[in-house]
């Protein structure tokens, strides 16, 4: 998967963080040490470290992920990451 989103509150720049949901890519949340879990009341599930979102980046760079964009969203903070893909996806022809 090319693309993360992490994501912490504004009052824990320290952690824990958000780092997926319950579709993201578990060998990259087994390489983070993520746990998943779910609030109560809702019906989805999150994955979770107790990292600070520092961290998380550094460790994301190391594997070749990148800064895209950031943003504050109410108490929110969001990061969106981006992989450059390896190779193309044999269902990805470009345009001519």
């Amino acid at each position: 998967m090319p693309y993360v989103l992490i994501s912490t509150q504004t009052r824990l720049e320290t952690g824990p963080t958000i780092v997926g949901d319950e579709h993201s890519d578990r060998r990259l949340m087994t390489l983070l040490v993520a746990e998943k879990f779910t609030m109560l009341g809702n019906n989805f599930s999150e994955y979770r470290v107790n990292d600070p979102p520092r961290l998380v980046l550094d460790k994301l760079e190391t594997i070749g992920y990148h800064v895209v964009s950031m943003t504050g969203v109410g108490q929110t903070i969001v990061w969106c990451l981006h992989k450059p893909a390896e190779k193309p996806s044999p269902l990805w022809t470009p345009l001519k």
